[in-house]
């Protein structure tokens, strides 16, 4: 076990920053801020105005790792008892309960006074409200109440995009609203690939996922069909005019690619696919919105060489 013995602020700090960013879920945050970059680009027809783009990037990024950590303390101990994720900060004793509470509330406060100040309110109060879903509304009682838990609780997840587009817009539209849909669509299969690949640990901990209490030929079935879905989704973009055929290529491609990891899964042979699954979930998600970022801009820069 480490010690959290050190009792100065700015000491433990220095000394814990790996500990410290590590519940911050970097990995995660990262990916939900590039989406919420996505948001801000395709709500403009140029380019998103900088001091919006910059400090609502800070912001919603901030606000997810306080969410992060705020979830790393109330799971803490279904933590220590997983596989995945005994190893993290507090079951290991590198950080307590209170460290990680405050700094969680100050990367909190400071995301909000910081949105609400060089932003605008409204992404200040989605923002939050992302936070709360996320980190109390999800964590404390739907990961335990119900194994539709990711999909209700998948909606906080989906919100950054919307978080970008109202940064730089002031408004929430259609086509932010799209973008959520996306984001939503692909959280259970993404999740529950992972839930299928580590369902002993859930068992273990009575955190009712959906391979825990449906079994893991009914969770298939449900991945493979929102899937489905989310291929058909994801092609709403191009269907609306806000994406062209760049990205209408790439959304079938990747989609289709998704859906093969997903019909392999059905092999009961090949118990590794579920995890590799999941991990091209997360590459599918961080490609597919690459590649509307880079449809979105193609025409500009086109024109800026014309």
């Amino acid at each position: 076990m480490k010690s959290h013995s050190i009792h100065n602020p700015i000491t433990a700090f220095t000394a814990h920053w790996r500990d410290y960013l590590e519940i911050t879920k970097p990995k995660v945050v990262l990916l939900l801020v590039f989406t919420a970059m996505v948001g801000m680009a395709l709500a403009v027809p140029a380019w998103p105005p900088m001091q919006e783009a910059f400090f609502g990037l800070l912001g919603i990024g901030l606000a997810s790792s306080s969410a992060a950590a705020i979830n790393h303390v109330i799971d803490q101990r279904s933590d220590a008892e997983m596989g995945r994720t005994k190893n993290r900060p507090i079951p290991q004793g590198a950080l307590n309960t209170k460290q990680c509470l405050l700094f969680a509330f100050a990367l909190g406060a400071i995301a909000m006074a910081m949105l609400v100040v060089l932003v605008n309110v409204l992404t200040a109060v989605l923002t939050f409200f992302s936070l709360i879903g996320y980190a109390i509304v999800y964590t404390v009682y739907l990961k335990r109440a119900t194994p539709q838990n990711i999909v209700i609780g998948g909606a906080a997840g989906a919100m950054p995009p919307v978080l970008g587009w109202a940064a730089v817009t002031g408004e929430v539209t259609a086509g932010a609203l799209l973008l959520f849909l996306i984001v939503f669509i692909w959280t259970p299969p993404h999740f529950w690939a992972l839930a299928i690949h580590r369902r002993e640990d859930y068992a273990k901990v009575d955190i009712p996922m959906l391979p825990v209490t449906h079994g893991v030929a009914f969770t298939r079935i449900q991945i493979l069909l929102y899937t489905i879905l989310l291929l058909l989704i994801s092609i709403f973009p191009y269907l609306i005019g806000m994406s062209g055929l760049l990205y209408l290529a790439a959304a079938v491609i990747f989609g289709a690619m998704f859906l093969y990891h997903v019909i392999k899964m059905f092999n009961e042979k090949n118990e590794k696919q579920p995890i590799k699954t999941f991990v091209f979930s997360i590459n599918y998600l961080m490609w597919l919105f690459a590649v509307m970022l880079i449809d979105h801009y193609v025409p500009l820069v086109s024109r800026l060489f014309s």
